[in-house]
């Protein structure tokens, strides 16, 4: 080989590597503008919401917008706690949550179990529809929902609440494509060593699905403390609202035309706070639940 073909192999090698170096710059630029865009987008609200949370009612109503508070003003969390039953809408979030929460998590497990496990004509038509569920949208049922509740005279009260809530599509895929992820080894020695169903399910199914059921069960638990509409349509008054209809009640406790956002900013991060905590205690959980659960589907 000559000297100038290693001289040129060597250029060449070199050019590569540059233009390596210029595409990896930019790919991790992009990832910093991406961060950097997301970390704007989620934390300037909840920044402003915090802030807002300490601030007086000057503050708050002041052009242009005061971004740090001249003064600040703590006694919002206790006027949030103290205008409305907050401790009552409190516990009336946690009986809908737990419950509507316990609820699901039984149904998806044993759906998905049987979707799985147990073999009866129509399977594939059942999963189906349980797809079909997951999209179509919870609003498009709230009039006939609605209409079905006031019949039976359950409205304002929690099994009015709780009844058309707790389907489960979301969780029977979830779990489903979980169960389909296990080894068929391990299932087919259980089977041979005579495990009937429950001994299956409880013995080997679930030992095995430990993150995703973490998964399916703070998802779940988010997304019930956060519902709003229903509960909405439902609860007429403090024995039964949980605490999102109750920041709305807070919302107008005064005068309804000129908000005093400080205690609703208060009341915000106290109603956030409990599933925050469940959730960081729970994410990494979480995460590695959902990405075991996508595996198949």
């Amino acid at each position: 080989m000559t000297t100038t073909a290693v001289t040129a192999g060597t250029e060449a090698a070199h050019r590569f590597a540059a233009s390596y170096r210029r595409r990896e710059r930019a790919a991790t630029l992009l990832g910093y503008a991406a961060m950097v865009c997301v970390l704007l987008i989620v934390g300037m609200p909840l920044f402003w919401i915090i802030i807002t949370s300490f601030k007086d009612r000057p503050d708050i109503y002041t052009q242009p917008a005061v971004y740090w508070p001249h003064s600040w003003h703590p006694e919002n969390y206790r006027e949030a706690t103290t205008a409305l039953p907050f401790w009552q809408f409190l516990r009336n979030s946690v009986i809908i949550t737990v419950i509507i929460a316990a609820v699901k998590f039984v149904l998806g497990v044993f759906s998905a179990y049987g979707l799985v496990f147990l073999r009866f004509p129509g399977k594939t038509i059942v999963f189906l529809l349980i797809i079909a569920a997951l999209m179509v949208p919870n609003q498009i049922t709230v009039i006939s929902n609605y209409a079905l509740i006031a019949q039976l005279g359950w409205r304002n009260t929690f099994q009015g609440i709780i009844v058309p809530l707790c389907g489960v599509a979301f969780g029977t895929f979830l779990m489903r494509n979980h169960f389909l992820s296990l080894p068929v080894e391990v299932i087919e020695a259980a089977r041979m060593d005579g495990a009937n169903w429950w001994r299956l399910l409880t013995r080997v199914v679930l030992p095995m699905s430990g993150p995703t059921m973490v998964a399916f069960a703070v998802v779940t638990l988010v997304n019930e403390w956060n519902e709003y509409l229903w509960p909405f349509l439902m609860a007429d008054d403090s024995r039964v609202a949980p605490l999102p209809v109750g920041l709305t009640l807070l919302q107008n406790t005064e005068n309804p035309s000129v908000t005093n956002w400080g205690p609703v900013m208060a009341g915000t991060l106290l109603t956030m706070l409990p599933i925050l905590i469940v959730f960081l205690i729970l994410q990494r959980h979480m995460i590695k639940g959902l990405t075991s659960g996508a595996v198949k589907g």
